[in-house]
């Protein structure tokens, strides 16, 4: 695992954009394609800002796909995944992605669902999987303790209470009761099936979750800790969120 601790947040941001732009920019050159992860949250907004920015990508050549989204909230909700990825991604890249697969939250059929994008993401590997660190240290919605077995590419989890209060704090939902007690994630393999992963994860309260994922055991206990066993995994970090590391 490389660490890169920005100057702030923006430094921090511009930095791990640059890493996948690079790896973007190379799948595009070796293989006419790049097939990406990106993340959603209140921590990815400048990172998602200085990626649609990032020189020389032909973003017709890319196809993407978010990690999570909740069971049954509407696209039009505040706190819509895939609202957010066509807000802040898919609505500001300069040129039209080839395509972008979304989670349906609103699914009917949950199990269908799954299996729809399981075929979608297993047509070709990963390029570069762009993700965050939850406060409770998950990774997409796989919450402690998360499943690091399952083979399939998504699947229905529940949501514990510090994921839910931290949707509150972050003011997508007014009280833990508004927010969803379960939602659609990408499971930990599949993440961890990318060919490269860039997590980018600001702000003093991830520092402890941080901590955990960059110098504690590896445990799904604290899922985001399983990256430590990623050949190729880069942890952009600001100030805050690093200021509890030891080494």
């Amino acid at each position: 695992m490389k660490i890169y601790i920005g100057k702030d947040k923006l430094d921090m941001a511009a930095a791990a954009a640059k890493s996948a732009g690079d790896k973007i920019r190379k799948a595009i050159a070796e293989k006419g394609e790049a097939r990406i992860i990106v993340a959603t949250g209140a921590s990815q907004f400048e990172f998602l800002q200085a990626l649609v920015k990032e020189p020389g990508i032909d973003w017709t050549k890319v196809t993407g796909f978010h990690l999570d989204e909740y069971v049954g909230i509407p696209v039009t909700h505040k706190a819509s995944f895939r609202g957010y990825m066509r807000e802040r991604f898919v609505a500001q890249t300069p040129q039209p992605l080839k395509v972008f697969n979304e989670v349906n939250g609103e699914a009917e059929d949950q199990e269908a669902e799954v299996t729809r994008l399981e075929n979608l993401i297993r047509e070709s590997p990963i390029d570069v999987a762009c993700v965050g660190i939850g406060e409770n240290g998950h990774l997409a919605f796989n919450d402690p303790p998360a499943d690091f077995d399952t083979n399939r590419a998504y699947k229905v989890v529940p949501l514990d209470d510090k994921c839910r209060m931290q949707q509150v704090g972050e003011g997508w939902f007014p009280t833990k009761d508004d927010v969803p007690t379960h939602a659609f994630s990408m499971s930990i393999k599949q993440i961890m099936w990318s060919k490269a992963i860039v997590c980018t994860c600001p702000d003093a309260r991830k520092a402890e979750a941080v901590k955990g994922a960059i110098e504690g055991p590896v445990t799904n206990m604290l899922p985001s800790s399983i990256m430590q066993m990623h050949p190729d995994c880069g942890m952009f970090l600001d100030p805050e969120s690093a200021s509890l590391l030891q080494k």
